[in-house]
């Protein structure tokens, strides 16, 4: 291990021996949260929903109601959508000092912290969705979790802007307190409280946590399924929301970035499959990916005469509305270690990938258009086409106003997209899926990270 040193001009500390990532953290002591993100459960889930990894390749034509359910009629704000600078740096490693120089660099050239920070209340929702377990010999924090260097690197920054306060949030499928699961999550809190000048605090939002209520958040434009959401209080409470989050593929939504990261703040305790229930350790596959269950009385249920049931529906449109009853003001997303071919060690063929990449943007839209394109994806593709099995949400988020999706609308500063170009999957042959878009003209680009070149899917 080596030893590192301060990092903060101001005399706090970010640094010391990087945080040892304890093994066993799959063990039966956890088996009320395996048991929601268990592997057998969820491949069954995927193969009920046709959105298994199989489901990712098969051809435009067989993907169902996913394609032929319109997204209710409403403005297409597309575009008039706001557009923000997205900065894109190489990260070769999580050494704390290189994370702290890079992700300070990113946040720099989108505009910087103080302003944004100073004073403030500053919520950050981690992404550490599913078990704290490892995979393929690597810690979660180096392929589906968020890492914790970049915890601390943030926490450091925002402290050194003036933040007034930091909450850490997840909504966790655990009983233990929160601070235990970031423990034997690699976590070491010691240091990410000096990092963050000992305003540090964090929440599993999985519940009403410290509230003694919920917060009701509306969205704008009324729903693509849901008017209003009810989150536990600190999403209301932010000043500032952050949405730190992995670069990775995911089974239903196509993608998983800062957007599909606000998936989590909803409280299990309503929207979980056993819900109403404060204890609830349950995923919410039942009420939003399935439709199967309606959600607790007084909670905002569906809009519209006519509810889709399809996952490769659902989970796309839930998750924009999610993201419009708060959007993130900033947005960090981890592409250093991460997985493949899906979100988390349940989805079939995952497989470790290495991009080296650091992305920030200031709008969430931007950001995951970015990310999309860097990953070799098309974020304009239409609904149904590679990479997305259904509906693409990306577009929906950009026809609702939120931000754009049309890279050609997107300042990108740093790395360019070619440059940083790392292939997360190459797309089926052309005839099986139309509409996803030609390649940039002459060879293919050099990618940046281990893995063969593939022409980038968009002009």
């Amino acid at each position: 291990m080596v030893t590192h040193g301060s990092y903060s001009s101001t005399g706090h500390k970010f640094g010391g021996r990087h945080p040892r990532i304890l093994p066993g953290c799959h063990s039966r002591g956890q088996a009320a949260g395996d048991q929601a993100f268990c592997p057998i459960s969820r491949r069954r889930l995927l193969q009920e929903a046709g959105a298994s990894l199989a489901g990712l390749l098969v051809a435009k034509a067989g993907l169902g109601q996913a394609v032929k359910e319109a997204p209710p009629r409403r403005p297409n704000l597309a575009d008039r959508a706001p557009t923000s600078p997205v900065a894109i740096r190489r990260c070769r490693s999580y050494d704390p000092q290189e994370v702290y120089r890079e992700l300070s660099a990113a946040i720099d050239a989108v505009g910087g912290l103080r302003d944004l920070v100073a004073g403030k209340t500053v919520v950050v929702k981690v992404n550490m969705t599913g078990p704290v377990r490892d995979f393929d010999g690597r810690p979660a924090s180096e392929t589906f979790h968020i890492h914790p260097t970049f915890v601390e690197a943030f926490c450091a920054l925002a402290d050194q802007a003036g933040a007034r306060r930091i909450v850490i949030v997840e909504a966790l499928y655990y009983r233990e307190p929160m601070e235990e699961i970031l423990r034997k999550a690699g976590w070491d809190l010691n240091r990410l409280q000096s990092a963050g000048g000992h305003k540090v605090i964090w929440e599993n939002t999985k519940n009403m946590g410290s509230w003694k209520k919920y917060s009701r958040l509306t969205v704008p434009w009324g729903g693509y399924l849901y008017p209003a959401f009810d989150v536990n209080c600190w999403y209301e409470k932010a000043d500032v929301l952050v949405s730190l989050a992995k670069l990775k593929d995911h089974g239903t939504a196509g993608v998983t970035m800062a957007i599909k990261n606000m998936f989590g703040i909803l409280p299990t305790a309503l929207y979980g499959d056993d819900a109403p229930n404060e204890d609830s350790l349950r995923a919410r596959v039942a009420i939003l990916h399935m439709a199967r269950r309606k959600v607790p009385e007084g909670v905002p249920a569906e809009v519209g005469p006519e509810v889709p049931t399809d996952p490769l529906v659902r989970v796309p449109r839930v998750t924009v509305d999610i993201f419009g009853i708060r959007p993130a003001d900033l947005c960090i997303v981890d592409g250093v270690l991460t997985i493949k071919n899906g979100e988390g060690f349940w989805n079939e063929g995952v497989a470790r990938i290495e991009p080296h990449l650091l992305i920030v943007g200031r709008n969430g839209v931007c950001t995951d258009a970015v990310c999309a394109a860097v990953m070799g994806y098309n974020p304009q593709a239409e609904h149904g086409t590679f990479p997305f099995p259904g509906e693409n949400h990306l577009q929906l988020a950009a026809e609702a106003g939120l931000g754009t999706n049309d890279l050609s609308r997107i300042e990108v500063r740093g790395l360019s997209i070619k440059e940083a170009l790392c292939p997360f999957r190459t797309a089926p042959p052309r005839a099986a899926w139309e509409g996803f878009g030609a390649p940039i003209s002459g060879a293919h680009l050099a990618t940046g990270c281990s893995g063969a070149c593939i022409h980038a899917p968009w002009a």
